[in-house]
């Protein structure tokens, strides 16, 4: 039983709350217009792109993307711009240090997740597509934490530059808080990439399928 059955979540609830989250994604972009902030808009507008990244890939490519899968790729990416907006009350943005460093290793951790599992469907997907590749579950857990790991390493040095290039130009879009918060980041990295490395079978097998099926067909 999936996590959403556990918590009676129907799919119509679901899809409220993704569609939900667009809207106010498309207000933190008008926000950042208004407050001619490039950081808002970069941030928000990146954001609410990538919410419509599964109806593409349902769309163009006949993979899967239930209501669950949208929601939790909505919900990663809506929790980081409202990091960057911030809420009243709060000097700054949540990722500030006026605000708990909590909200800057959930949004890590929940992205993290997101990146873990398309590396794994893609890896199950080409083990069942090929075979001459096998890729053993242990294996497969090693890879998804690695391919998480060096893709957020890889983030890290991008923030850094972003950040670098921004504070020179005078249009902050990211901020960097030392080595201390890099290293935390990586590590609630790493823990998304476990937590898909145990629980992937459960939740990505259709979208695995998918992929191996477009894979075939494309080597037709």
């Amino acid at each position: 039983m999936k996590l959403r059955d556990r918590l009676r979540i129907s799919e119509r609830r679901q899809r409220q709350a993704a569609r939900g989250m667009q809207l106010a994604l498309v207000g933190f972009v008008a926000l950042g217009v208004l407050r001619a902030s490039v950081g808002i808009i970069v941030n928000a507008g990146l954001a609410l792109a990538v919410t419509y990244l599964p109806a593409v890939l349902e769309r163009d490519y006949s993979i899967p993307m239930d209501a669950g899968l949208t929601l939790w790729i909505t919900t990663a990416v809506f929790l980081h711009a409202l990091g960057i907006v911030g809420v009243p009350g709060v000097t700054g943005t949540l990722y500030g240090p006026n605000w708990p460093t909590w909200w800057d290793h959930l949004t890590h951790f929940l992205s993290s997740t997101v990146v873990a599992a398309a590396g794994y469907a893609t890896v199950r997907a080409l083990d069942e597509h090929d075979d001459g590749i096998v890729f053993p579950p242990k294996f497969t857990f090693v890879f998804v934490v690695l391919f998480v790991m060096a893709l957020g390493v890889l983030w890290e040095i991008l923030e850094y530059a972003i950040w670098v290039v921004g504070s020179r130009v005078g249009a902050s879009v990211l901020t960097v808080y030392g080595v201390d918060d890099v290293m935390l980041d990586l590590v609630f990295n790493a823990g998304g990439a476990v937590v898909v490395g145990v629980w992937g079978t459960a939740y990505l097998a259709d979208v695995s399928d998918a992929i191996r099926d477009v894979l075939a067909a494309a080597s037709e």
